[in-house]
C-alpha cells in the first residue's frame, strides 16, 4: 500500500472518529440532558428534597437521622442501617458482603437490636429484618411498613403530638408495590421526616 493510500484512509479515519465524536459523545448526551430536563427534571436533577427552598437530601438515598455522637434521635422516624462506607456514602456504595454466619455481622444485627429495644420499647420479636439488615447499596432510602410502624409510638411521644396524627402520616406516605406487583410496599424516611417536619408538636 502507497504512503499516498495510507494517509488517505488515516485522514478518513480521523474525520469518522470526529464526526462521531462529536453525534455521539455531544450531540446525544445533549438531546437525552433536553429530553430529561424536559420531561422529568425532578428525577433528572437527582430527585432533591427540599423544605423552605434549602436543600436537605434526595429522596433516592438514605440518611442518617442521628446526633453528633451517632446516637439516633427520638424525633425522626430513622432509617435502614447502612454500610456503605461511613453510612450512606455515596461514593461508598455496597452493602457489608459478609455471609449469615459472620461473626462481625452477627454482632452487628445483636448491637441495632438491642438499640432499637431501647430506643421503641418493643420486644425483639417486633423488629422486622429490614431495620436490623443493611441493603445491598446501602443507600436505600426507604423502610417496610412494618418498621415504620414499629417507630410511630416513639417519635408521637418525642415530639408531643397525638399517635394518631404520626399514623396518619405514615399511611399516607406508604408506597406500593412498582406497576401493582413488583417489589413489596415501602416508606420513604427522608419524605415521612419532612411531612412530620410540617406537624405542629
Amino acid at each position: 500500500m502507497s504512503p499516498r493510500s495510507t494517509a488517505r484512509q488515516y485522514g478518513v479515519a480521523i474525520r469518522a472518529m470526529l464526526v462521531f465524536t462529536l453525534v455521539l459523545g455531544v450531540g446525544y448526551t445533549a438531546v437525552i440532558t433536553a429530553v430529561g430536563q424536559l420531561a422529568l427534571p425532578a428525577h433528572a436533577n437527582g430527585s432533591l428534597a427540599r423544605v423552605d427552598g434549602e436543600v436537605v437530601g434526595s429522596s433516592l438515598i438514605g440518611q442518617a437521622f442521628v446526633d453528633a455522637d451517632g446516637a439516633a434521635l427520638p424525633e425522626w422516624f430513622q432509617s435502614r442501617p447502612s454500610a456503605a462506607g461511613d453510612g450512606y456514602d455515596g461514593a461508598a456504595s455496597s452493602g457489608s458482603n459478609y455471609g449469615p454466619e459472620n461473626e462481625d455481622l452477627i454482632a452487628a444485627i445483636e448491637e441495632r437490636r438491642d438499640a432499637i429495644v431501647a430506643l421503641d420499647d418493643v420486644s425483639t420479636d417486633s423488629i422486622p429484618a429490614d431495620a436490623l439488615t443493611a441493603s445491598a447499596s446501602g443507600l436505600d432510602p426507604h423502610i417496610s411498613p412494618d418498621y415504620a410502624q414499629l417507630q410511630v409510638a416513639r417519635v408521637a411521644e418525642a415530639r408531643d403530638i397525638p399517635e394518631s396524627d404520626v399514623q396518619a402520616l405514615v399511611d399516607e406516605s406508604l408506597q406500593g408495590r412498582d406497576l401493582g406487583y413488583l417489589g413489596e410496599p415501602t416508606v420513604n424516611v427522608l419524605e415521612l421526616n419532612i411531612a412530620l417536619s410540617q406537624l405542629k408538636g
